[in-house]
């Protein structure tokens, strides 16, 4: 799948072995559709329960861990100060997850923790994105639209890896036929 170059950094403190890439595909895909600017930074941080329960209850001040939070920074409309020469990044805020607490939730869902981690972070760019779920008409918004990302992302994301199978294979019938691109060995 190709992306803008929005710039996202991941660090992974939860103890947990999780494909971090797949989480940046999962961001930049979501940042896309929503066409933010390419201009834009995200942070997204994976922590330990504990940590989260910390940021949990000092944040939100609710008891127990969480499986994401997001804490936005810039208004979209500051990528841009007058009297610059030219747009600017804008840090759009950071995403934290919780591997551990979203493991017995995708189990609860009945599917992968990677689907899991992949729901958790367009929900956290929505959220960045200024979307919310606290009214029944903004929850019916925000999990339509995460619903259709997530589908088209998975589809995207499958389309991607039957190409690179097929590519795969294509490589290794053309090598095998000697077609290739190598010299041939004149040994043979």
């Amino acid at each position: 799948m190709e992306g803008s170059p929005v710039s996202i950094e991941i660090a992974n403190e939860s103890g947990m072995r999780v494909d971090e890439a797949s989480l940046v595909s999962a961001a930049r895909f979501a940042l896309d559709k929503m066409e933010v600017s390419p201009q834009a930074e995200l942070s997204v941080l994976l922590v330990t329960l504990d940590v989260m329960e910390d940021l949990h209850e000092r944040w939100m001040d609710l008891p127990g861990p969480t499986d994401v939070m997001a804490f936005p920074m810039d208004e979209l409309e500051s990528t841009r100060r007058p009297d610059a020469a030219e747009a600017s990044p804008a840090l759009l805020g950071d995403i934290v997850l919780c591997p551990a607490f979203a493991k017995d939730q995708a189990r609860t869902a009945g599917h992968s923790l990677a689907d899991e981690m992949h729901l958790l972070t367009v929900h956290g760019v929505l959220h960045l994105l200024g979307y919310d779920h606290a009214e029944p008409a903004e929850e019916r918004e925000m999990f339509g639209l995460q619903k259709r990302i997530l589908a088209e992302f998975q589809t995207a994301a499958r389309a991607a890896r039957e190409r690179d199978a097929q590519r795969s294979a294509d490589d290794r019938l053309l090598g095998t036929a000697g077609l290739d691109g190598a010299p041939a060995d004149p040994a043979s």
